[in-house]
């Protein structure tokens, strides 16, 4: 059976007579993939290749060393047996909203906090207008989801900078375990050199492709709770490899802590009203269970949720 191709969708046919057939492709990549990579996304070619030169350079200057400062120190070259609890990956996170830590997080040159912070407007304008062509797509009013979102603070934002060194066992210890990601709508900006990026499709392990300038985006728990299943998180991890070190720059665009995440009323079939799917919870409960058992399957994640429904009292969702 040959492999199936991974969507590649090019942003810029959303303004031609192409537009009905680009949304069908963004439709398909939601419900059968959990993921699709896109092209003229509009966030320019210069900025993608300073973030990356900056990136890159931190790593160097910064991070690798006590990358192998921790390898060491854990005999990490030596493992004769695979590695179940450890990812062969540097990483430092950026949080942009409600609040951004830009300033404080340490080491980091002036140039390259101007540059990530210009980079993050740039990708939380790119999630807000994604989520509307997810919202025209599931016939959802245009700004439902980014609504769904808000909490009472405006939705939660931040990035992830990682760094997957060369690892000398990749068989034994995996760059990041399987897992799927318990936000909402996830933006990467992944190395177009080091591939490793894989998810899992029909029991598949299937390669992300790196592309140039695109940034893949993949579905969070939060919007398969909403779509009521329409559209699924997948199980997604990164096979380390033996050279050449692969950056990886995700940015979450998730609920705010105390948005009350349930399926949309719209996406609800009038048969299954009676036995909703999907649970209803508050986002913050949601993320402190994920963080217990986030290289587990999720759907005890979704039951949990569910037992706890019944001892939570939700007041109407706030509009904005």
């Amino acid at each position: 059976m040959a492999t199936p191709t991974f969507p590649v969708i090019n942003m810029e046919k959303l303004n031609t007579e192409e537009r009905p057939a680009t949304m069908e492709l963004i439709k398909d990549a939601c419900e059968n993939w959990g993921f699709f990579e896109i092209l003229n996304h509009g966030i320019s070619h210069e900025l993608l290749d300073t973030v990356e030169r900056m990136t890159k350079g931190h790593y160097k200057k910064v991070m690798e060393q006590r990358f192998k400062e921790m390898v060491e120190s854990k005999g990490l070259e030596a493992v004769q047996t695979e590695i179940d609890d450890l990812d062969w990956e540097s990483t430092f996170f950026l949080r942009h909203l409600p609040v951004s830590n830009i300033s404080d997080v340490p080491d980091l040159d002036d140039e390259y906090r101007k540059t990530m912070k210009e980079f993050a407007l740039q990708l939380e304008k790119l999630a807000e207008e994604l989520l509307d062509l997810l919202c025209e797509n599931l016939g959802l009013e245009k700004g439902y989801l980014k609504k769904a979102f808000y909490g009472s603070k405006g939705p939660t934002f931040g990035t992830k900078v990682s760094n997957y060194p060369p690892c000398p066992k990749p068989e034994l210890i995996k760059g990041l375990r399987a897992h799927t990601d318990a936000g909402g709508i996830i933006l990467l900006f992944q190395d177009d050199k080091v591939s490793g990026l894989q998810l899992l499709k029909d029991g598949e392990w299937i390669d992300v492709p790196p592309m140039r300038h695109s940034i893949v985006v993949n579905i969070g728990d939060q919007l398969e709770v909403i779509t009521n299943g329409k559209y699924k998180s997948v199980m997604h991890r990164v096979i380390a490899q033996t050279d050449g070190n692969r950056m990886s720059i995700a940015s979450f665009y998730n609920p705010g802590s105390d948005a009350v995440i349930y399926p949309a009323p719209a996406l609800i079939e009038k048969e299954v009203e009676k036995n909703q799917i999907y649970p209803k919870f508050v986002f913050e409960d949601y993320m402190k269970l994920y963080t217990a058992v986030k290289f587990q399957a999720k759907e005890p994640r979704f039951e949990a949720m569910k037992a706890m429904e019944s001892t939570v009292n939700m007041g109407p969702i706030a509009t904005v």
